[in-house]
C-alpha cells in the first residue's frame, strides 16, 4: 500500500456560473422507485447498464435495469450507504456502527473489501473514513479529514480539499465534484469541480443560498442539488447551462449521480414519503457526440412527425425553445 501528496497543484479558478436555472421537466422523464416494504428510499449511483445503487433503513440496495432488489450489508455492522457503481458492476460506499469506527468498502462479487487508508498528516482519522464513488477504471474516491483521496490499487493520492469539504463523485477522466461550506458572507454551502490539474472551481446555482455537486458524468455533466436545505431543488450543469431537475409534486428533489447516458438518479420527498428516481432523458442523442443534436432531432422529428408538434407535445413555448433545449442538453 503506498502513499502519495498532492498539493502544489491545487489552485482556485473563476466560478462555474450561468444564466439563472431553467426547468428540465420537459427534457427528462421521472420513474419514482421504493425498496419493497421500505418507508423511505435513496438512490446515489448509477452506471451504464441502469444499475442504481442506494440505501434504505440502515442497508444499502443495488437495483437493476428491470427494477429488481438485492440488499447489500457489510457483515457485523448497523449501517451500510452504498454510494457509487462502476459498468463492471462494482459498487462503493461506507458503513459504520454508532460509536464504532467505520470505513469505506468496496463491493465485488458478492464480496466486501475494506477501503481504510493508512493514518498520516493528510488522514487524521482513518477510521472515520469515507468512500463516496468509483469511476470504469477502478479508481475509488474518499474522503478522510482533512484531506481527499482516490484508491488506484491500493495505491492512495491525498488532495486538498476545500474547508469543511466532500468529494463525491469522479468519472473516468479523473475529474471530481463535491461541496465544501462556505465562509461567512456567501451561501451556505457551495459545490466543487477539481480537474485533472488539480485546479478548484466552485460552483454556484445563480441566486441560490447552498448548492452541492454530487456526481459527473465523462461528457463533464455535473449533477447536485441547490437550497434552501429542506427544500431543495435538484441540478444538471451542461453546456454552460443548469437545469432544475424536480420531479413533479415533490417538495424537496435531490439530484446525485448521472451516467453516460445523462440518466439521472436521485432522491425526492413528497406527501408519501422519501422516494427514489430515475431521469431519462428525452432527446435521443449522446452528450457530447458530435451527432448529438442531429440524432436528437430527427428522433423527434419522426416521433410527432416535425418539430413544431414535438415542441408542442413537449410543452415548448416554440420550436426555437425545444431547439434551444437540444443543444443545451447535447451541449453544442
Amino acid at each position: 500500500m503506498s502513499v502519495s501528496r498532492v498539493f502544489a497543484a491545487t489552485v482556485y479558478v473563476g466560478l462555474l456560473t450561468a444564466a439563472s436555472p431553467v426547468n428540465a421537466a420537459t427534457t427528462y422523464t421521472f420513474v419514482q422507485f421504493d425498496v419493497p416494504g421500505s418507508t423511505g428510499t435513496a438512490a446515489f449511483g448509477i452506471n451504464d447498464v441502469e444499475q442504481i445503487v442506494g440505501s434504505f433503513a440502515n442497508s444499502g440496495f443495488v437495483r437493476d435495469a428491470s427494477g429488481n432488489f438485492t440488499t447489500i450489508a457489510v457483515p457485523n455492522q448497523s449501517n451500510t450507504a452504498p454510494r457509487g457503481i462502476n459498468n463492471a458492476g462494482q459498487i462503493v460506499g461506507f458503513f459504520f456502527t454508532p460509536r464504532v469506527a467505520g470505513g469505506g468498502f468496496l463491493y465485488t462479487d458478492g464480496s466486501f473489501a475494506i477501503i481504510r487508508p493508512p493514518p498520516s498528516d493528510l488522514c487524521l482519522f482513518p477510521e472515520d473514513s469515507s468512500v463516496h464513488g468509483i469511476n470504469n477504471a477502478g479508481q475509488i474516491l474518499g474522503n478522510c479529514f482533512p484531506s481527499g483521496f482516490v484508491d488506484t490499487g491500493g495505491s492512495f493520492t491525498y488532495f486538498v480539499l476545500p474547508p469543511s469539504g466532500t468529494a463525491s463523485g469522479i468519472n473516468d477522466e479523473g475529474q471530481i465534484v463535491g461541496g465544501f461550506n462556505a465562509p461567512p458572507g456567501l451561501p451556505q454551502s457551495r459545490g466543487f469541480l477539481r480537474d485533472t490539474n488539480g485546479s478548484l472551481t466552485p460552483i454556484d446555482v445563480p441566486g441560490a443560498t447552498s448548492t452541492t455537486a454530487s456526481g459527473i458524468n465523462n461528457a463533464g455533466q455535473i449533477v447536485g442539488s441547490f437550497g434552501p436545505r429542506g427544500a431543495e431543488h435538484g441540478f444538471l450543469y451542461t453546456g454552460g447551462t443548469f437545469l432544475t431537475v424536480d420531479v413533479p409534486g415533490a417538495t424537496d428533489t435531490e439530484a446525485n449521480g448521472i451516467n453516460n447516458a445523462a440518466q439521472i438518479v436521485g432522491t425526492f420527498v413528497d406527501s408519501t414519503g422519501q422516494h427514489g428516481f430515475v431521469a431519462t432523458p428525452v432527446f435521443a442523442g449522446t452528450p457530447g457526440k458530435a451527432n448529438c443534436h442531429g440524432q436528437s432531432v430527427s428522433a423527434l422529428a419522426r416521433q410527432y412527425h416535425g418539430l413544431n408538434a414535438a415542441a408542442a407535445a413537449l410543452e415548448f413555448p416554440s420550436m426555437q425553445a425545444l431547439q434551444n433545449a437540444i443543444m443545451a442538453f447535447c451541449e453544442d
